[in-house]
């Protein structure tokens, strides 16, 4: 059971987390479609995710007249509950004001799919966040990298690999279509994003 971190603080409405691997090698890679997601958003409301806390980048600022804190967990994606659960200590939130954004291999690219809260779904990040608050209330944003090429090919391989040409044009539509969903959640909408994107 989710033990709350005592009385939330006024200052922050909402945390965005995008989940992936820092480094130049898995930049642009599918297990990284969080941090492009995260970063279009910040990008659209000028605040770079720059400064270091909580073992993540992060940013603070406003978006839609919410108070919202930014996170890109640096501790690679199976350690990411590490500097989740951190921030959330320190700004007392509960999960369901902790928005997630994420792969998900079993969404064509192209699609993406809002949730209220669930399991991992076999996502070793989210995994990682839900373990170490003990919490499934996270609304998370899965965004599609497609499945493997075949049943055999090594999943690590596959997350860590480039989309391709034919795919980049689908990647840029659905991470548009996250930075609009984020901002319905951001909004309390997260029905009407469900509805919008959940076809």
């Amino acid at each position: 059971m989710f033990k709350l971190f005592g009385r939330r603080d006024k200052t922050i409405d909402l945390m965005i987390v995008g989940l992936g691997n820092p480094g130049m090698k898995y930049q642009d890679t599918r297990h990284n479609a969080g941090f492009m997601a995260i970063d279009l958003l910040a990008e659209k409301y000028n605040l770079p995710i720059k400064r270091v806390r909580f073992k993540g980048l992060t940013a603070e600022g406003t978006i839609r007249g919410k108070k919202v804190f930014l996170m890109k967990p640096q501790t690679y994606m199976n350690l990411s509950g590490e500097a989740v659960i951190q921030a959330m200590r320190f700004y007392k939130l509960t999960p369901e004001r902790v928005l997630v954004m994420f792969d998900d291999i079993m969404l064509d690219v192209g699609r993406i799919r809002v949730k209220r809260k669930g399991t991992d779904g076999g996502q070793k990040g989210m995994r990682s966040i839900i373990d170490l608050t003990g919490s499934e209330e996270f609304p998370r944003v899965k965004i599609g990298i497609g499945k493997k090429p075949h049943p055999d090919y090594d999943l690590a391989k596959w997350v860590t690999s480039k989309f391709t040409k034919k795919e980049e044009s689908e990647v840029k539509e659905a991470l548009q279509s996250a930075v609009l969903a984020a901002e319905l959640i951001i909004d309390g909408e997260i029905d009407e994003a469900m509805s919008r994107f959940n076809g």
